[in-house]
């Protein structure tokens, strides 16, 4: 028993050992590794490749650990917005290379980095652009370069948006999960995939409106870039007619068709680099963190805090891709109890989620703007909970093709009594009341269990709009007429009075500053998010292998099929949230 309990102890020993080892050596690693910054040499070229780019903010931590090994990253777009900013002043910069660009940022994003590179251009360096290939979201930022190369064997897509909606009806029936909506009387179309199994003409009518609406700030934007009438550019894309590189050229989409080494070339010759040299080349993500890490400090006192609210909003912490109670509401209480800071700007990234948080946080800010002004920034969504912390704003900004809206409020609640008796399986409850009994999803559902949480949706309901009325100085009954689950475009937004202007984040803080009446300030980002030891493994490598793997094994389309229904199977209480996602492509 003695020697058994010697060799445990070796193993568990060793085991300590080398997990000390590694550990040890790693934050060696960063101690050392986080003291290098990259030189940024003379008549240099940024590359713009945003791969590894996901949100506006990509996060702090009050844990350094978490900080380091966070999945994330340490740079968000508004930090490579800002370095092309810099970039327009430094001398070493001569350009930016936009190189076979891909990206998950979405159009709103998009368009905040467009206007980076137009204000870049205007200093007078180049922006260009090649790719083997340009989807139709990649061409619309390529769009702003001054001279767009396309490989000879690759293709331009440019022919319109188009979305899709999946719906669940046959599927419930065939498999016996069925979803039991409980929903405001009124609203329909946000429900329909879980009710029907096509879509409805009221539906249709108002994707088609917000596609047609954000399309045409797409093709204002590269008419305006590419000097091409918006109607040609709609003949162009009716009729396929740049789906070839000489197609693509024809139509004046494209100024060049070559391989990339004539594009590096071209450049060199450019720069008047001479013989087998290189041009210098720098990351956008060297030189983002180059400029986070050298940049000088800025001495103004007065502070405008940016508050990031990124995701779906739930309950819990948080982090920078789910909006938690815990750190925006703690974010909000910092900023407002802060002296230096003097106005507070919050970025909305979101689709909306739990109503109970989204009205918490709404609360958060109803207190804080009594102190100082509260100016949102809405990015590619702000829609349902992500509007419902958004409307009690002293001012709101968006971006013409942001998504907001979907002023409305559900409930989906999973039933599996059919599955259960294809099965011969059967449920029976013993209660000491007539509602003491738990919603069981093996049950058929009571009618009054359907009364009740009608009622509370209702309320739920009543108090949204109520808040966006009184946040937007309308009445119900006119903010009622705009709800219902419908979905706008910041442009139609800004006719229907649920924003104030178009603009993305550095509008919404000039704005933030005059209405503080401060003209020297820094800018401060929020949240700083509280994350234990488990969560700092869970951002490391090995611990995202599974859904990797998946994705690999069975394709991308069918993985976000499989976490779409694991998404409704998550919700609880009342949502206000886009309860089905508009895939635009």
């Amino acid at each position: 028993m003695k020697f058994l309990g010697n060799v445990i102890a070796t193993v568990v020993g060793i085991f300590v050992f080398i997990m000390l080892f590694f550990f040890g050596v790693i934050l060696i690693g960063t101690i050392f590794g986080s003291e290098d910054t990259v030189t940024v040499k003379a008549d240099s070229v940024i590359e713009l490749d945003l791969k590894e780019i996901n949100n506006d903010y990509a996060g702090k931590f009050k844990d350094p650990w978490v900080t380091q090994f966070s999945k994330d990253g340490k740079i968000g777009l508004t930090d490579v917005i800002n370095a092309i900013e810099a970039a327009k002043t430094d001398d070493k910069i001569k350009g930016i290379s936009i190189l076979n660009d891909e990206s998950s940022l979405g159009l709103a994003q998009y368009k905040d980095l467009r206007n980076a590179l137009e204000s870049f251009k205007k200093s007078g360096k180049f922006v260009w652009a090649y790719a083997n290939t340009y989807s139709q979201k990649e061409y619309y930022l390529n769009s702003v370069a001054n001279t767009i190369y396309l490989n000879p064997a690759g293709d331009l897509d440019f022919k319109g948006l188009s979305s899709e909606v999946m719906f669940f009806k046959d599927f419930q029936e065939k498999s016996g999960i069925h979803m039991e909506v409980i929903r405001h009387g009124k609203y329909k179309s946000a429900v329909e995939p879980f009710l029907e199994n096509k879509m409805s003409d009221a539906n249709r009518e108002q994707i088609t409106a917000l596609l047609n609406s954000i399309w045409s700030t797409v093709v204002a934007d590269i008419s305006k870039s590419r000097n091409i009438p918006v109607t040609k550019l709609n003949e162009i894309a009716d009729g396929l007619l740049a789906r070839t590189p000489e197609m693509a050229k024809n139509a004046h989409l494209v100024d060049i068709i070559a391989y990339e080494d004539v594009y590096h070339n071209a450049i060199k010759k450019a720069l008047k680099v001479t013989g087998d040299d290189d041009y210098n080349k720098i990351s956008i993500l060297d030189y983002t963190q180059n400029n986070v890490t050298t940049a000088l400090t800025n001495t103004a006192t007065d502070q405008i805090a940016i508050i990031y609210a990124q995701g779906e909003i739930g309950s819990g912490e948080g982090d920078v891709n789910q909006i938690g109670e815990g750190s925006m509401r703690r974010s909000l209480q910092e900023a407002r109890k802060n002296e230096d800071v003097k106005a507070i700007v919050l970025r909305v990234d979101s689709p909306g989620g739990s109503a109970l948080t989204s009205d918490l946080i709404w609360r958060e800010i109803e207190i804080t703007k009594k102190v100082k002004p509260v100016v949102v920034s809405m990015g590619n969504y702000a829609a349902s909970g992500g509007y419902y912390i958004a409307c009690n704003a002293n001012k709101i900004f968006a971006e013409k093709n942001t998504i907001t809206g979907s002023i409305g409020v559900f409930g989906v609640l999973p039933n599996f009594s059919p599955l259960a008796n294809k099965l011969g399986i059967n449920t029976e409850q013993v209660k000491t009341h007539e509602n003491s009994a738990n919603y069981s999803p093996f049950v058929p559902v009571d009618e009054k269990f359907k009364a009740f949480t009608l009622e509370s949706v209702e309320h739920i309901y009543n108090t949204f709009v109520t808040h966006v009325a009184e946040g937007r100085k309308m009445t119900f009954a006119q903010v009622d007429a705009i709800a219902q689950g419908r979905v706008w475009s910041g442009t139609e937004a800004l006719k229907n009075g649920l924003v104030d202007q178009i603009g993305g984040l550095n509008d919404a803080i000039a704005e933030a500053a005059k209405i503080a009446k401060v003209k020297s300030y820094s800018t401060e980002n929020y949240p700083e998010y509280e994350k234990d030891f488990n969560d700092l493994l869970s951002g490391l490598p090995f611990a995202h292998s599974k859904e990797t793997f998946i994705k690999e094994e069975i394709g991308e389309e069918n993985y976000l099929l499989i976490e779409h229904i694991k998404r409704l199977q998550k919700l609880k209480g009342a949502q206000a949230i886009m309860p089905y996602t508009i895939n635009i492509k």
